[in-house]
């Protein structure tokens, strides 16, 4: 899931001092890509309580059949981690997104800044909650009503 037109910024590295399941995240996340989405399982832990704007998912199994059906849809997408900060077991996550899919933007890379709340137990995570302005991330992307949201934008920033 690689797209020659893409430079690939140098990677965040987990800090020695860091939880092993967080380590194991960054490092995981930083190389997801369609053709390797079993590490999930190394990642999360069977319980996992998963939250994002659309979705909220309780369990290992819910996540990968999640996780399987978004990424067969995309032609490419990469998170760069760009802050990370923790404590104890839990972990705040700043990062971007950049993603392809071939019906949203005219099948140009999107790209989306977003944050993750992370817990950690042992050496997995039990709870991941994403934040993310989905506006920006898909129906902005759409041909008919992103041309809509854009220039609702556009106008509330002038009035």
């Amino acid at each position: 899931m690689s797209n020659k037109n893409v430079t690939q910024s140098a990677k965040f590295s987990a800090q020695p001092q860091d939880p092993l399941w967080l380590a194991k995240f960054i490092d995981t996340y930083q190389r997801l890509s369609t053709d390797n989405l079993q590490l999930l399982a190394d990642v999360y832990h069977q319980d996992i309580v998963f939250t994002d704007p659309m979705h909220q998912l309780t369990g290992f199994e819910q996540l990968k059949k999640y996780f399987n059906q978004l990424y067969q849809k995309l032609s490419y997408c990469d998170f760069t981690i760009e802050h990370v900060i923790a404590h104890d077991s839990e972990a705040a996550i700043y990062w971007q997104m950049s993603y392809q899919h071939p019906r949203l933007n005219s099948g140009e890379i999107v790209t989306v800044q977003g944050s993750s709340h992370l817990k950690g137990v042992g050496d997995k995570v039990i709870y991941h909650r994403d934040y993310l302005d989905l506006g920006a991330m898909l129906y902005e992307q759409l041909p008919l009503l992103g041309r809509v949201i854009r220039s609702l934008k556009n106008r509330a920033a002038n009035a």
